[in-house]
């Protein structure tokens, strides 16, 4: 299915070359799709990622014996609330940096690099996801590609509205290079089980926090009936298939 996921990579790169010419989404005070986004996205995190954890634990238990990784064997929860604590001081840092801009100030130039490139690890290890995870068949990706496309476009509209033009200019396209990398990477090279379960983790603890900050500030106006919307019927749909 490696042509398959190639036409997904594809998909990701244009969610963020053009979502900011959807027009659903300026609707002020928030597209309701926003809502619908988060839910679906945090229902794939809480039905298939999770899970998906505590089988990487059973088939890690022993490979990893004696080695400085064991703790992963029991542990591997630990990398996904590092992956959201690590999100979480970043956001803290932006905003932070945001109330105390002043023009040309270079720690917010700074700090919108760490962001960028933060969250192109983020894409490519999505990418690679896509050709490495255990999908069984073409509609188990598909889902996957749904489940992070509507939660890419969540991502590009808060980058877009934290980092204005620098985001346009430079951020969409280094996110758009990052897939294409993590894709190739997932296609053409072998990785180890266990790396596979840390980037699993910490792109689930990633995913949960990107979510949640973009749905619970009272001032997103967020729709809890749009949300739950998107969060039941997406985990209707996982369960029966």
């Amino acid at each position: 299915m490696v042509w398959l996921s190639f036409i997904f990579a594809v998909g990701f790169i244009l969610i963020h070359l053009f979502s900011k010419r959807l027009k659903f989404l300026k609707v002020l005070p928030r597209s309701r799709f926003l809502s619908i986004a988060g839910g679906i996205s945090v229902a794939y995190v809480f039905l298939h990622l999770l899970p998906e954890l505590s089988v990487f634990q059973d088939e890690l238990q022993g490979e990893l014996e004696n080695s400085s990784l064991q703790f992963l064997e029991n542990h591997i929860y630990l990398v996904a609330m590092a992956g959201l604590v690590i999100f979480y001081a970043l956001e803290s840092s932006v905003k932070a940096s945001k109330r105390e801009r002043t023009e040309g100030d270079k720690t917010a130039s700074g700090l919108f690099w760490i962001h960028i490139v933060t969250f192109a690890l983020y894409n490519g290890v999505i990418a690679y996801l896509l050709v490495r995870e255990q999908y069984g068949d073409s509609l188990g990706m598909t889902l996957f590609f749904i489940a992070m496309g509507v939660h890419f476009i969540t991502n590009d509209k808060a980058l877009r509205a934290t980092h204005a033009e620098d985001y346009d200019r430079f951020g969409r396209w280094m996110l758009a290079v990052a897939i294409l990398i993590g894709w190739g990477i997932g296609a053409f090279a072998e990785v180890h089980e266990w790396i596979i379960s840390v980037l699993t983790a910490f792109l689930a603890g990633g995913v949960i926090l990107n979510v949640l900050k973009e749905e619970l500030p009272e001032e997103r106006d967020s729709s809890l009936l749009a949300f739950c919307t998107g969060l039941i019927s997406y985990s209707v749909l996982l369960l029966l298939l």
